[in-house]
């Protein structure tokens, strides 16, 4: 296997659950599921469109640790917990993968472990 960089955003529980904000294999990197935290918190409570706009805009300084971009993102994964809100998610997805149009999933999911996180998104780039 060719060398494996795990890429670390300090939380508390990346050592408490086992997991990597990402992880650089060569010319691809996966993302964790990322949730609208920053470090005062929640970023856009009860509003899915400004969740999912500021976790692409953090998976996009992710990505530029590795010397990735999101021209390089070839997979997302969209959880959110109502579906009915997949247009707002949508407009936000679009706004940054109109014209690369990675493969893509919206899942609607029961919960997060933080009842504010409404959205989740996951991505696979490859150089």
């Amino acid at each position: 296997m060719e060398k494996r960089i795990n890429i670390s955003s300090g939380a508390k529980w990346e050592d408490i659950i086992g997991y990597s904000r990402a992880v650089q294999v060569g010319d691809t990197m996966e993302v964790s599921g990322t949730v609208a935290v920053d470090e005062h918190g929640l970023v856009g409570k009860g509003d899915y469109y400004l969740q999912a706009k500021f976790i692409i805009q953090k998976i996009e300084k992710v990505l530029a640790q590795g010397g990735f971009s999101l021209e390089h993102v070839v997979r997302t994964r969209m959880y959110v917990t109502d579906i009915s809100q997949w247009q707002a998610v949508g407009r936000a997805h679009g706004e940054f993968f109109g014209t690369i149009k990675p493969a893509t999933s919206m899942i609607e999911v029961s919960g997060f472990i933080e009842p504010d996180y409404l959205v989740e998104i996951e991505v696979t780039a490859v150089k």
